[in-house]
């Protein structure tokens, strides 16, 4: 089996030497890595086309403007020949060398019927930079992210199981569409919906952390990306047929308390 995995970054030369160690590292090797960069300026291509040779042909770059992440990771989707697709940011790492290893495993698994998508677990951890792959793995946590107990309906609450986590079948996205563009931050909030529950796509949880977050994303920078979050959060379920409204998004914060305090997840 053949994964893709796809890294959008614009300017990310202070982080994306980690995210490109980590899927280098892995030990399953059936591996297509497209690096889709917004036309960076500070040094990441640079970074990218040194390891390119390490990759053996299995890595793919390309560097143009874009219209923003989900633009970007359209463009290595349509370019995609894997059979599973994943996305790793360009500030966070595969939490181990095993990962993709779980993954195939897992999506060739009939233990269930076959599963046509995953999800996991992931951590947050401080945003360090200037630091190794390891040192960067081992970094304390600050909050757990676990989709062990998601359930579809709690879409309307706001919690979805954590986007860097999730793997599909790269058929979903010729079926079901890629990420929406109009959308500033949530769009992968959508395509979970849109997958996971509108279309009900077979899905199962593996129990284990799959990626390693640096905090600080877009989404978590000030108090406008989160009203920015919500607002686009509640058109997303709208626009799949799920009721929610402001009141019912808040939920989502409850799911975070134990990740902060315990440091366990949900």
């Amino acid at each position: 089996m053949k994964i893709t995995l796809i890294t959008a970054c614009y300017n990310s030369a202070a982080v994306i030497g980690t995210a490109l160690e980590s899927v280098l590292r892995q030990t399953w090797t059936e591996v297509e890595y497209w690096v889709v960069d917004g036309g960076s300026a500070d040094g990441t291509l640079e970074i990218v086309q040194k390891y390119e040779p390490k990759f053996s042909g299995r890595m793919h770059w390309m560097s143009e403007p874009d219209r923003g992440m989900y633009d970007a990771i359209n463009k290595g989707i349509r370019r995609a020949t894997g059979d599973v697709i994943g996305i790793l940011n360009a500030d966070d790492v595969l939490a181990d060398d095993r990962v993709l290893e779980r993954v195939s495993e897992l999506m060739n698994s009939r233990t269930h019927a076959l599963p046509q998508a995953i999800y996991g677990d992931i951590r947050f951890v401080a945003d360090r930079r200037g630091i190794g792959l390891e040192e960067l793995r081992a970094e304390p946590t600050v909050r757990y992210y676990s989709s062990r107990h998601w359930r579809p309906w709690m879409v309307r609450f706001g919690y979805v199981p954590p986007h860097p986590s999730f793997y599909c079948r790269r058929e979903l996205f010729e079926k079901f569409g890629c990420y929406q563009t109009d959308y500033e931050i949530a769009a992968d909030h959508e395509l979970l919906i849109r997958f996971l529950v509108k279309e009900r796509v077979r899905s199962v949880c593996l129990p284990e952390v799959m990626v390693v977050m640096r905090l600080g994303g877009v989404s978590t920078r000030s108090v406008e990306s989160t009203l920015i979050l919500n607002r686009e959060n509640i058109r997303a379920c709208r626009a799949n047929g799920i009721y929610t409204n402001r009141l019912m998004q808040l939920g989502k914060y409850l799911v975070k308390i134990p990740g902060l305090i315990f440091k366990m997840g949900y």
